[in-house]
């Protein structure tokens, strides 16, 4: 009977790496590849989307460093903080979730994917938490904008770049959330084996990447308000 449900497991798994495999490529090894290259490639595209804000953010930093330095003293560096061990701790989980993936661990992929999304979550309702103290607090660059500080123009400008900034970032999690959850729901079906997983991998590439614009962004807006001048 073991020797029967092997042979059955066996070709089962046969059968969804057969089916997993497009027709364009000989075999899952080439098909990964591709897809692995595919990614670096929009990744690469990503770098140039986030790296144009950033320089805009750096630029405009170099040239009235007082008022940004002021505009940062307003950040929820507590909420910031938080956001950031969220984020650790979800790219950990999802590092975790490739190594069940290659190992074929179907239950340990899924949980550590489970714990990433509901991380993800957790990050996007605290940065939304945020985004309302910062609207009660006339920070938000419109007709409401507030300054009592000197070189208003200049500190809307900095709330400017941090919505801009952390609102697309706060986009891609919601891409990234989105993403885990097909992932699950996939995986819960056997659909990943240790021959074909390069969609968790895929995954795992763009969450990291969410999660290192995160590591730029935190000290850029939170920690700026600590500094001198």
């Amino acid at each position: 009977m073991p020797e029967i449900s092997q042979s059955a497991a066996l070709s089962f798994r046969e059968a969804i790496d057969r089916h997993s495999l497009h027709e364009h490529f000989a075999d899952l090894p080439q098909q990964r590849e591709a897809a692995k290259l595919g990614m670096w490639v929009f990744l690469a595209t990503e770098v140039m989307f986030f790296g144009g804000m950033i320089l805009g953010y750096i630029a405009y930093r170099n040239a009235y460093p007082a008022a940004f330095q002021a505009g940062s003293v307003h950040m929820l560096f507590v909420a910031g903080t938080l956001n950031t061990a969220l984020l650790i701790t979800a790219s950990l989980f999802v590092a975790l979730a490739v190594h069940a993936a290659r190992e074929g661990r179907r239950k340990a992929l899924v949980w550590c994917l489970a714990i990433s999304m509901f991380l993800g979550v957790c990050f996007l309702g605290v940065k939304g938490y945020e985004y309302y103290q910062h609207y009660l607090d006339h920070k938000v660059p419109t007709r409401t904008f507030q300054w009592d500080g000197p070189d208003p123009r200049h500190a809307e400008m900095f709330f400017v770049l941090y919505f801009f900034l952390t609102g697309f970032h706060a986009l891609h999690m919601i891409i990234g959330v989105s993403i885990l959850a097909f992932i699950i729901y996939f995986a819960q079906r056997g659909r990943y084996t240790p021959e074909y997983h390069n969609p968790v991998e895929n995954a795992a590439l763009y969450w990291h990447f969410v999660d290192i614009v995160w590591i730029f962004l935190y000290p850029m807006l939170y920690l700026v308000g600590h500094t001198h001048v």
